[in-house]
C-alpha cells in the first residue's frame, strides 16, 4: 500500500503529465503525414518524394517506421533502469524531469525540413528528428506510467480512477494537438505571417513548449517517497523482459492493444483529410470534432467507473471494440449518403465517444493490476517493464497506423479521388474485429465483497 493517500490535487498534477506528452505525440501523429504529404487543397507543398519502395511502401511509411522502430527498442532498456534505480528521490519523477527538453526540441525540429521543397534531404532530416524525439519522450512516458500503479496500490477503483483523469488529460492533449490549423489561421492574421508552412511550424514550437510546460507540473508536484512504495528490481534486462512475456493472460492483453493503437492511430492521422476530403468541409473543424468528441466522452466517464465495478472491465472493452469496429465502418461511406456533411462527421463523432472513453480509461487500470499481480506472485517489482511492453506494442501499432495510412494515400487522397481514404476504414474495421477477439481471451480477475470475505473470480 502507498505510504500515504494520493488526494485529489495530486492525482489532478499526474494528470497534467499526460495532457503534456499527449500534445507532443499526437502533434506527430496529427500533423506528420499531413505536413509531408499534403492534399492538394491544404496550402502546404509537398516536402518528400511519393516513391515506393519495392512498389509497395511509400518513404513518410519507412520513415515512420524506423523512428519507432529505435524507440521501440529504447523502451526496455528505458524501463530496465527506472525499475532498478535506487535514486533517493524515487524511481520514476527523475527520469522524467530529465527527458522534457530534449523531447521539446526535437518535437519542434521534427516539422523543420531543411529545403523548403520536395526531396530527400527532408526525409533524411525527418528520420534523424524523429528518432530523437521518439527517444526523448520515452525516457518521460514509460517512468510515468509506472508511477500508476505504485500511487494506488491494491485498490482497483483507485486504479481506475487515476486512468480516468489519466485518460482525460490524454484526450485533452488530442484536442490541444487537433488545433494546429485554428491556431496556425490566427497567427496568419494577427502576426502576418503569409507562409502557410511558417505558421504551421510557429504553432509547432508554442504547443511544443506549452506541452513540456505541463509535462513538469507531476514532477514537481508529486514526492515519489511519500505517495509509493516499491522495491528496486534486480533482474537483469533480457531476464526481465523474458519474465514480463511469460504472462499469459499479458499476452492477450498486449496483441488487442496493439490491434487497436494500430487503428486509432488510422485515424488520428486520416482525420484531416477525412474532414477537408471525403466531407468537403474546412480543415479547421478537425478541432471542433476533437472538442466534440472530448466532452462526448467526458459524459461517459462516471458510467465507465460505475459499470466497471458492477459488471467488469473486460465487458465494457469488448463492447468497445465492437463499436469502434462500426465506427469505422462508416467511415468508409462519408460523403456518400445523402445527408450534411456536418450532421455526418458528427454522428460519427458521438458514436466514437464511448468507446473511445472506455478504451482510454480502462487498459491501463487493467495493466497496472496485471503489473500488481505479477509482482505479488514473483516478488519482483516490474512495473516499468509491464509499461515498456506496453508502449513497445502501442508504438509498433502507432507506427504501422501511421505506415498504412501513408501507404494507401498512394491510391488517393485527394478531392475526387479519394479511394485511399475510404480504404482506411476496412482496415480499421478488421484491427478492432482482431483487437475484440484476442480481448474475448483475457481472463480478469474479479473481487466480489461478500460479508467479511474476498473471492477472486475469473471471466
Amino acid at each position: 500500500m502507498p505510504v500515504a493517500k494520493l488526494p485529489l490535487n495530486k492525482q489532478l498534477a499526474y494528470a497534467c503529465g499526460m495532457i503534456g506528452w499527449s500534445i507532443m505525440t499526437n502533434l506527430i501523429i496529427v500533423m506528420l503525414p499531413y505536413f509531408y504529404l499534403p492534399p492538394s487543397n491544404a496550402g502546404l507543398i509537398t516536402l518528400v518524394p511519393q516513391l515506393l519502395l519495392l512498389g509497395v511502401v511509400n518513404i513518410l511509411s519507412i520513415i515512420a517506421a524506423s523512428g519507432r522502430f529505435v524507440d521501440a527498442l529504447f523502451d526496455p532498456f528505458i524501463a530496465s533502469l527506472s525499475d532498478k534505480s535506487q535514486n533517493p528521490k524515487g524511481r520514476r519523477i527523475p527520469f522524467m524531469k530529465w527527458a522534457i527538453l530534449p523531447a521539446i526540441i526535437f518535437c519542434g525540429l521534427t516539422f523543420y525540413p531543411p529545403v523548403r521543397g520536395e526531396s530527400m534531404y527532408n526525409a533524411y532530416a525527418l528520420a534523424i528528428t524523429l528518432i530523437l524525439f521518439f527517444m526523448s519522450v520515452t525516457a518521460y512516458i514509460i517512468p510515468y506510467n509506472a508511477l500508476l500503479p505504485e500511487l494506488t496500490g491494491s485498490n482497483p477503483a483507485e486504479k481506475v480512477k487515476l486512468s480516468s483523469f489519466q485518460q482525460a488529460g490524454f484526450v485533452l492533449g488530442i484536442i490541444i494537438a487537433a488545433l494546429v490549423n485554428n491556431y496556425a489561421d490566427l497567427i496568419q492574421r494577427y502576426f502576418h505571417v503569409l507562409n502557410r508552412d511558417s505558421a504551421v511550424q510557429y504553432t509547432i514550437w508554442g504547443l511544443a513548449v506549452f506541452a513540456g510546460l505541463v509535462m513538469l507540473i507531476p514532477v514537481f508536484a508529486i514526492d515519489e517517497k511519500k505517495y509509493s512504495t516499491s522495491k528496486p528490481s534486480h533482474l537483469p534486462i533480457l531476464t526481465a523482459i523474458r519474465k514480463t512475456f511469460s504472462n499469459t493472460n499479458f499476452k492477450y492483453y498486449l496483441i488487442s492493444d496493439f490491434s487497436f493503437y494500430m487503428s486509432l492511430s488510422v485515424i488520428s492521422s486520416g482525420m484531416l483529410y477525412f474532414v477537408t476530403v471525403l466531407l468537403n468541409l474546412p480543415e479547421s473543424m478537425g478541432g471542433a470534432l476533437m472538442g466534440a468528441m472530448v466532452l462526448f466522452s467526458l459524459a461517459f466517464y462516471p458510467l465507465i467507473n460505475y459499470a466497471s465495478k458492477r459488471i467488469g472491465k473486460k465487458p465494457l472493452v469488448l463492447i468497445s471494440f465492437g463499436l469502434m469496429s462500426l465506427v469505422f465502418v462508416a467511415i468508409y461511406f462519408l460523403g456518400k449518403v445523402p445527408i450534411s456533411a456536418t450532421i455526418q462527421v458528427y454522428v460519427l463523432v458521438l458514436c466514437a465517444s464511448f468507446p473511445l472513453a472506455a478504451l482510454g480509461i480502462l487498459p491501463n487500470a487493467i495493466l497496472a493490476e496485471i503489473a500488481q499481480d505479477d509482482a505479488e506472485k514473483t516478488g519482483e517489482n516490474r512495473e516499468g517493464m509491464f509499461f515498456a511492453v506496453k508502449y513497445l506494442f502501442v508504438k509498433m501499432g502507432q507506427t504501422l497506423g501511421i505506415a498504412l495510412f501513408a501507404f494507401l494515400t498512394v491510391y488517393g487522397k485527394d478531392p475526387g479521388n479519394d479511394y485511399g481514404l475510404r480504404l482506411n476504414g476496412i482496415c480499421g474495421f478488421a484491427l478492432c474485429l482482431m483487437a475484440l477477439i484476442f480481448f474475448s481471451r483475457f481472463k480478469e480477475k474479479r473481487i466480489k465483497q461478500v460479508d467479511e470475505f474476498i473471492i477472486e473470480r475469473p471471466t
